[in-house]
């Protein structure tokens, strides 16, 4: 394991002021940021929406759907992203007078992926004018393809990569199409349907709507709190842009003007919503929400979303806490399963570069969270795979900094066209389907595509912290300091910050996780910590120093407020 410190360009402006907590201002440099100017995130900064390829086409067909009172449905994902675009989408069309508009999402078990000319035939049940996937649409060319021969208008909103070939919408609205000047790449689905939906206001508000249909413009930041829940939890990078919408959001909720189904979820979580983070969203509510996409059905967490009464959103917020009880059970067990096949791996030749997990049994809405595991395990590129029908596998991928998942797998369909049957994505995760006969030779070429991509050095973990903390922050008053210097998040991570301590008391508690008490050899400061499923069979030990990565937190316990290290990371010192 490397503990690498963060570096700082030392060429960059420098415009924080001495007054600036200076522990703070390093901080935010190694991040990129030169000054304060960049940390206020007012909504008068975030970039225009005219900046956005076919978004003007969009906003004219959806403000002639709303004046002509035509059909419009919504074709969303079944993901925490695809829900909250989906819900948005719904609410703001809705607030801005479109007659009943409705959504589909497919069930991953029986449809997958995107919007397939099988989601289309239940789309012409449902008599739509108008077709907008969110979240989904730009691989689908098929897809779009029959909608447009059932004689639908479609609008494709994504943030996915496109492919060689683009799906011939009437609008694509995704800051990855090759023609979007839109100078932020990292929007989330959520974030894309948010501006299509400020563009039709826009429309709508020129051509006097609101006034002739004697109805109130809706206000835009209403839907933010859905904005940051959709793009912390799918882990997009926290660009400005993207810090802007979170933050905002963030604002709402701790107002306590959220969507009731969100502070359900908050509560069930037990996460007071005046005070809820980004790592809240991304910890707490997404996975209850990604939960009913995973085990069941997405419209379980799209109607929580939609609920306007407590009662009611509390209702669906229970069902989704269920099944994200049910999906940490199916995880571990495979786990387990997948850790056994690392270990004979591990013990017999050199582990792949690039590797690739599958069981007949395994539960293909939970392969995603399993990949993920597995790269932090083995600290490369991991693959897992479920059995979808009798002669198709469903794949799951998750990538190391460095390799770009969704380019190998188009390299690797370029290489081998009769392998993949379909696949898409973004730089760290992806999606695919192959034929079941086909896994033995797509994973062969799979290792070998990595092995010409990475270096030694990639393959080897790392972690990257923010170097040592001055004795004087180690304080109550600069971990709350932290706590609100956010939003932190993907490519904009949490301060952290390594260490060598004294331990002075280590013990087990709830079953797996390490309970420390800490002295800094350097000032004598004592501070507790605790470190969350703790390796057991190191820990405790006989070690009475270690090296430790770890995040400063409050602990709050019946009205006490004690400053905690949260333990990432712990390795015990030897001393002659």
């Amino acid at each position: 394991m490397r503990i690498i410190t963060r570096s700082i360009d030392t060429d960059s402006a420098n415009y924080f002021p001495p007054q600036f907590p200076q522990t703070l201002a390093r901080i935010y440099r190694a991040r990129g940021v030169t000054g304060p100017q960049e940390l206020e995130y007012k909504l008068t900064s975030l970039e225009h929406p005219k900046q956005f390829f076919d978004i003007q086409k969009a906003a004219s067909i959806l403000a002639d759907a709303i004046e002509q009172e035509q059909r419009i449905v919504i074709v969303g994902d079944f993901d925490a992203d695809g829900a909250t675009s989906t819900t948005l989408g719904i609410l703001a069309l809705t607030a801005m007078g479109a007659i009943a508009p409705q959504y589909i999402v497919p069930n991953r078990f029986e449809y997958g992926y995107g919007l397939t000319p099988e989601i289309v035939e239940l789309v012409q049940e449902l008599e739509a004018d108008v077709l907008v996937t969110v979240d989904n649409g730009i691989a689908s060319i098929d897809g779009v393809a029959a909608a447009k021969a059932a004689g639908m208008k479609v609008i494709v909103t994504d943030h996915h990569l496109p492919g060689d070939s683009l799906p011939q919408a009437d609008a694509i609205v995704n800051p990855s199409h090759p023609l979007c000047d839109f100078p932020s790449k990292a929007l989330a689905g959520v974030g894309v349907i948010f501006y299509v939906m400020s563009a039709l206001r826009a429309l709508l508000t020129e051509r006097q709507w609101f006034e002739k249909a004697h109805i109130p413009r809706p206000n835009m930041s209403d839907y933010l709190d859905i904005v940051a829940l959709g793009t912390v939890a799918d882990v997009v990078p926290l660009d400005a842009n993207n810090r802007i919408l979170v933050q905002q959001g963030l604002a709402r909720i701790q107002a306590g003007r959220a969507r009731p189904g969100i502070l359900a979820l908050l509560e069930i979580g037990g996460r007071d919503p005046s005070r809820v983070k980004a790592t809240d969203l991304g910890f707490v509510v997404g996975p209850r929400l990604n939960a009913a996409g995973r085990l069941d059905d997405m419209s379980i967490g799209i109607e929580c979303l939609l609920s306007e009464q407590a009662m009611l959103a509390r209702s669906y917020a229970e069902q989704l806490d269920q099944f994200n009880r049910e999906r940490k059970a199916i995880e571990s067990d495979m786990k387990q399963q997948a850790e056994r096949s690392l270990a004979e791996l591990d013990a017999g030749t050199d582990l792949p570069y690039g590797m690739c997990f599958y069981r007949e049994d395994w539960h293909q809405g939970v392969i995603g969270i399993l990949a993920s595991r597995m790269k932090e395990k083995c600290h490369r590129p991991v693959i897992a795979f479920a059995k979808a029908d009798d002669d198709t596998l469903k794949g799951s991928a998750r990538s190391i900094p460095g390799v770009h998942i969704r380019d190998a797998l188009d390299l690797l369909a370029k290489r081998y066209p009769h392998i993949l049957t379909k696949f898409g994505g973004h730089a760290m995760a992806a999606g695919m389907s192959i034929k079941a006969q086909h896994y033995d030779e797509f994973a062969k070429a799979f290792d070998a595509i990595i092995e010409e991509w990475v270096t030694p050095e990639q393959l080897e973990a790392t972690i990257y912290t923010d170097g040592e903390l001055a004795a004087e922050d180690f304080s109550l008053e600069f971990a709350e300091q932290l706590r609100v210097a956010g939003p932190w998040g993907q490519a904009f991570p949490e301060p952290c910050f390594d260490g060598e301590f004294e331990l002075l008391q280590q013990r087990i508690v709830g079953e797996k996780h390490l309970k420390l008490t800490l002295r800094d050899p350097k000032t004598g400061l004592l501070v507790d910590g605790i470190h969350f499923f703790c390796d057991l069979s190191v820990w405790p030990n006989t070690a009475q120093q270690a090296k430790l990565v770890y995040k400063l937190d409050i602990n709050e316990f019946r009205g006490q407020r004690n400053l905690q290290l949260l333990v990432d990371h712990i390795e015990p010192i030897a001393r002659n």
